[in-house]
C-alpha cells in the first residue's frame, strides 16, 4: 500500500514538473515573437515613390 502511494506521489510530481517546464518554454517563445514582432523590422527598403528629403519651409 505505502509503494502505491510513493510512486503515485512521484508520478503527479513529474507531471506537474513537466506541465510547468511546458508552459514556462512556451510563454517564453510567445514573448520573443511578440517581442520581434514589435521591435523587429523589415529588411526590405523601397527607394522609390518616397518623401522629399529637404524640408520645404
Amino acid at each position: 500500500m505505502r509503494t502505491k502511494v510513493i510512486v503515485i506521489a512521484i508520478a503527479t510530481i513529474l507531471v506537474a514538473g513537466s506541465a510547468g517546464a511546458w508552459l514556462l518554454v512556451s510563454e517564453k517563445r510567445a514573448a520573443q515573437e511578440r517581442r520581434q514582432e514589435f521591435f523587429g523590422s523589415t529588411k526590405e527598403f523601397p527607394t522609390t515613390g518616397g518623401q522629399k528629403m529637404k524640408p520645404e519651409w
